[in-house]
């Protein structure tokens, strides 16, 4: 009996210690995260454990993923909204899907998927990993592009000339 209760309890301990060394990262899911475009897009990240030299790690929001160590050098976010076209940001194609990217809080870089919908958004550490790097993978290729793509990238002054920037058209 004493045994078993040895054991249960080093178990237990175990348990402990072990969930311990891999917290699952807090995020919170995007308004469209229950788009069965986005369950197609987590489905296929399923075989990316190593992203840009970094770990998976466990989210705890639907539509989510995350690579890296304590502070997750990168995360990915599906259900945006797509973004409306802008001037503000700089926008770049590679591999076939537009980014508008969003330097504002470097040395992170917020990359959003433009012209599908929902958008797919990655919170970039480039103090870590090289936004590159992660946005070429062909396992991140390959997810974002199950999203068929409505619209592309224009350069600034190709915008239309109605383009009411308040309007978002």
């Amino acid at each position: 009996m004493r045994s078993r209760l040895a054991f249960a309890a080093v178990l237990l301990l175990g348990t402990g210690l072990l969930g311990g060394c891999a917290t699952t990262v807090h995020l919170e899911p995007a308004a469209d995260a229950n788009n069965p475009l986005c369950a197609d897009v987590i489905v296929s990240l399923q075989n990316i454990n190593t992203l840009a030299g970094q770990d998976r790690r466990w989210t705890d929001a639907q539509a989510t993923a995350a690579w890296g160590a304590e502070d997750s050098a990168i995360l990915l976010t599906c259900g945006l909204d797509e973004p409306a076209p802008t001037a503000e940001l700089q926008c770049v194609t590679l591999e076939g899907v537009d980014w508008l990217v969003d330097a504002s809080e470097t040395p992170y870089v917020r990359l959003t998927t433009y012209g599908r919908e929902p958008a797919v958004q990655m919170y970039i550490d480039t103090g870590a990993v090289s936004s590159n790097d992660v946005i070429s993978n062909r396992g991140i290729v390959g997810a974002v592009t199950s999203i068929p793509a409505d619209g592309k990238c224009t350069s600034p002054d190709e915008l239309p000339e109605d383009y009411d920037p308040e309007a978002g058209n």
